[in-house]
């Protein structure tokens, strides 16, 4: 490897922590199990702790708990014993403990209070004898395997593991909790990540908006209608139900003298595409854009009660 060629360095750390995944995955066990059933018995949230670079991850590691429906948070372990540990509800709450050598010192007093309030420890450390091992009410073993370091003592390839058994844990409990694209939506309103979770209710044009007409409602009357709304179609009913569509392209390909006469019947699209309010906006511009429609009624058992236009979800960020 020369001075200026990093690749292949890079390449055998990224090989090594990739590794230690896999070897992991397949030291999985019944704790594993009895760590998702203790977090969704238990009827409070899950304190997650780390001391370092551990801490980084436990903070990352609550936050993914928190956003996939699991109610947790970061607690300091060194800041515990100064007064965090108020936060901690005995009896109620969950202990997540991240140590690699299980014998982080900070950890001691937290690990001593959650034992006097019968607090559940779930450690996650490479030795079940130290520390933490002894303390934890459920163990999640790392595997020992060395650091990606070339020095072999900056954290790496343990944080990698510890990162990644978050995940499954957090991702496990979604699975056991019956977690929805809805409840995900609801916890991430701001960003990118919003705009994609929209649904097409929140974009829908509703009540005088709506341009309805009825089956033999003439066309001189249902242009005025759809171009007041100026949505560029026409919902056509008939006892409250959305039975036919009109688009200004349908009044353009039945231009003629007899045209006002006509009633929206003759001229309307049947059984158009709708959507439901509940639906992600983002699969509802793919079925737009895959037969070629502009816009769409929203509807609730048959009934219109929306209207939502390709150019009202490409503005709101939806890709």
């Amino acid at each position: 490897m020369t001075a200026q060629n990093y690749i292949p360095l890079a390449a055998s750390i990224l090989k090594k922590e990739s590794e230690s995944l896999i070897l992991l995955a397949s030291c999985l066990n019944e704790s594993f199990n009895q760590s998702v059933k203790t977090i969704l018995a238990r009827p409070g949230r899950v304190a997650v702790t780390g001391m370092g670079k551990s801490g980084h991850v436990a903070r990352k590691v609550a936050a993914t708990l928190a956003s996939t429906g699991t109610p947790s948070f970061f607690i300091h372990p060194a800041e515990a014993g100064h007064g965090d540990l108020g936060m901690l509800q005995a009896g109620q709450d969950t202990l997540l403990a991240f140590s690699n050598s299980g014998q982080t010192v900070e950890l001691a007093g937290l690990l001593q209070f959650c034992l006097r309030s019968s607090i559940m420890v779930i450690g996650v450390t490479a030795d079940d004898k130290s520390i933490l091992g002894r303390h934890s009410d459920l163990i999640l073993t790392l595997p020992r395997v060395g650091e990606a370091c070339p020095l072999g003592c900056a954290p790496t390839t343990s944080t990698t593991m510890m990162m990644a058994l978050g995940d499954a844990l957090a991702l496990s409990l979604l699975e056991a909790r019956g977690f929805t694209l809805e409840d995900f939506r609801l916890y991430h309103p701001g960003g990118q990540l919003g705009s994609r979770l929209l649904a097409v209710g929140d974009l829908m044009h509703t009540g005088e908006e709506l341009p309805l007409a009825n089956l033999d409602e003439p066309m001189s009357a249902a242009i005025l209608t759809m171009s007041s709304r100026r949505l560029g179609c026409l919902g056509v009913v008939a006892q409250g139900r959305l039975v036919g569509m009109l688009t200004d392209g349908d009044l353009r390909r039945h231009m003629g003298p007899n045209l006002m006469e006509t009633a929206c019947s003759q001229i309307m699209t049947a059984n158009p595409v709708t959507f439901t309010s509940g639906m992600l906006a983002a699969k509802a511009l793919a079925v737009m854009q895959s037969k070629g429609i502009t816009n769409a009624f929203v509807t609730q058992e048959e009934q219109p009660i929306g209207v939502i236009h390709i150019h009202d979800i490409i503005a709101a960020g939806v890709v």
